[in-house]
């Protein structure tokens, strides 16, 4: 079998387009984080149709191994299918219902889109996400009132208008909200979607997947793949590494923004974010991976961020870690990336397994 690939010419942006693909499916499987079984259902199933062995972790993520020869300095890769979203805090006596987010929903970022709500007998039912008196021809607060999860309320697409109504119709606290992801692929390859973070790092790692299986690639290290369901909530990767695991690189979101330099066509390499500096010579062999490979990159420090690897570390696992991913701009809003930007983080994965 073929274990070395020396011409880029082989990887071809198919397998960009085929990530982006993945995503689009993915990202149309509501999965707030704690609500994941379909989604994880989906991952498993595309993983084990290319061929590779798949399953279902305990605590519902999906464990992925691509192969590889030499399992005592393995390679972990992480990403994650749980999103941003809410969940049913109160029922009012106006039949409206207050919501607590899941992860860092912001109510602002939410106003005014489409929700789902699924219940525990496996009804799902239609509502908007609105301010408390949506109307601006009636609130004369509206401009100032302060957008948080006390200020705005799901309106139901139901004929109620009270708490026993809407209980009526199967509704308790603790159901899951899903907002609308509105995904939108451009001509021009921009991709435009809710909760690109982190189902866009899924299809890099199915893109990838695909493209050792199509061409008959064996890595010299043993590659695995962790899908996990609870990044957002800060304890996706703490558990579920494989034995012989040596680098953990979490490929998320690439964040774009005033002070960093990464574009949405871009695959940023972060050095630093608020949990501190990644594996300094696991990021310049990320970097290398990038110039080798002929990838557009950036290399930036992020404000506001944690990721999957910092908790697998955090877990106590002996290993070096790193964040790679593509460039997503407005995160944990109407999310923005691009194609260009797929293409090249699969283009550095490549290059730091040398196939």
């Amino acid at each position: 079998m073929q274990t070395t690939v020396n011409n880029n010419a082989v990887l071809g942006k198919k397998y960009a387009e085929a990530a982006v693909d993945f995503s689009k499916r993915l990202l149309g499987i509501d999965s707030p984080t704690g609500f994941t079984k379909m989604a994880a259902a989906f991952v498993k199933n595309e993983f084990s149709e290319l061929g590779f062995e798949a399953s279902l972790t305990v605590k519902g993520g999906v464990l992925i191994k691509l192969g590889g020869r030499d399992e005592k300095n393995a390679v972990l890769f992480e990403a994650h299918t749980d999103t941003l979203g809410g969940m049913v805090a109160e029922i009012k006596g106006n039949g409206r219902l207050r919501l607590t987010p899941l992860g860092g929903m912001r109510a602002e970022n939410g106003e005014a889109e489409n929700v789902k709500v699924y219940t525990r007998s496996g009804k799902v039912i239609e509502g908007t996400f609105q301010l408390c008196n949506a109307s601006v021809h009636v609130n004369t607060a509206y401009a100032d009132t302060s957008r948080n999860f006390d200020t705005t309320e799901v309106v139901l697409d139901e004929n109620v208008s009270t708490a026993a109504e809407v209980k009526e119709l199967g509704i308790e606290v603790g159901d899951i909200v899903a907002f609308d992801p509105r995904v939108r692929i451009t001509e021009s390859g921009y991709i435009k979607s809710r909760f690109l973070d982190d189902k866009l790092s899924c299809g890099i790692l199915y893109g990838f997947a695909k493209y050792l299986k199509d061409n008959g690639i064996v890595p010299e290290r043993c590659v695995y793949i962790h899908v996990t369901v609870y990044e957002e909530v800060g304890h996706g990767g703490c558990a579920s590494v494989p034995k012989g695991v040596t680098d953990v690189i979490s490929v998320d979101m690439g964040c774009i923004g005033n002070g960093l330099s990464c574009t949405e066509r871009d695959v940023s390499i972060c050095a630093k974010d608020s949990g501190g500096p990644y594996n300094y010579e696991l990021v310049g062999e990320l970097i290398e991976a990038a110039k080798v490979g002929g990838a557009s990159y950036a290399v930036d420090v992020y404000p506001r961020y944690g990721s999957d690897v910092e908790a697998t570390l955090g877990a106590g696992i002996d290993a070096r870690h790193g964040l790679i991913g593509a460039g997503v701009y407005a995160s944990h809003g109407y999310e923005r990336s691009h194609i260009d930007g797929v293409y090249n983080t699969i283009k550095v994965i490549k290059g730091f397994l040398k196939v």
